[in-house]
């Protein structure tokens, strides 16, 4: 990262406080025990009514998609950091064709990797719904930081000098900086630098009432996205759908105009 990158990087995180010198957040780490052992609770309850109610009947549905679609493992498994540095298997129902590029390369959205089951998946986060194992595992929380790659760790730490703060807490399916539309690859600085500080900003305000605001938050998304995704779905078979009646009237129009 050139100067006129790590200058920009420290300009976008002035808002960060300061002590001695260092950005960090609000004390983190005096997190009341109490709300600690009430989140894992809530965590270990709320994965176990999904995978129950949800994933018992949702997977094997996503199995057979996946299965139909493209060869390869049903499911995903990527090392991803997690509470405190640590690495974890992170899980995931696949979305791309087998490729030696899924730990080094993030997707885009045009990406020819993903495939067509993997698109809707991603559209609607289905691919996330097996880390609520990871949940119920105790490697993720409900709510807190996405989990990145180890290399996406290493490049963005070379943008924020502090990007390790946000492991204090452990990563979560769903996070303050996916509620603010900060989804999918992190393409520029400013995409980083702002996911940072949703991210700091969520470890200075934890609490059990914005956790259930940020659930419902990404409920509203995911079911929006389904709606959106259905009427894409429709318009496009609208647009391939041609109706002979109008063709025919037209035909005999032009028959009738000759005639005369």
């Amino acid at each position: 990262m050139n100067i006129a990158q790590k200058e920009k990087a420290k300009a976008l995180s002035r808002e960060l406080p300061t002590v001695n010198g260092i950005k960090r957040p609000a004390p983190y780490a005096r997190i009341k025990k109490k709300h600690l052992i009430a989140k894992r609770a809530f965590d270990i309850a709320f994965s176990l009514v999904v995978i129950i109610c949800l994933l018992s009947w949702l997977l094997p549905i996503c199995f057979i998609l996946i299965k139909l679609d493209s060869r390869g493992p049903v499911f995903f498994k990527q090392k991803r950091v997690g509470y405190k540095g640590r690495l974890f298997s992170c899980l995931k129902l696949r979305t791309m064709v087998v490729n030696n590029l899924a730990d080094v390369k993030q997707a885009t959205d045009d990406d020819v990797r993903i495939t067509r089951v993997g698109r809707f998946f991603r559209t609607t986060n289905i691919d996330e719904l097996p880390q609520f194992f990871n949940v119920l595992f105790g490697n993720m929380s409900i709510v807190g930081p996405r989990p990145h790659m180890t290399k996406d760790c290493r490049d963005f730490s070379n943008v924020v000098a502090s990007y390790d703060l946000r492991h204090s807490v452990k990563p979560g399916i769903t996070g303050m900086a996916q509620t603010k539309g900060f989804r999918g690859p992190t393409n520029d600085i400013d995409s980083v630098v702002s996911r940072y500080q949703w991210d700091i900003f969520y470890v200075r305000h934890i609490s059990f009432f914005l956790d259930l605001k940020l659930i419902s938050i990404t409920f509203q998304q995911t079911l929006n996205a389904l709606v959106n995704k259905n009427k894409e779905i429709e318009e496009l078979e609208r647009k391939l759908t041609i109706s002979p009646r109008p063709e025919m009237a037209r035909v005999r129009e032009v028959n009738k105009k000759m005639v005369v």
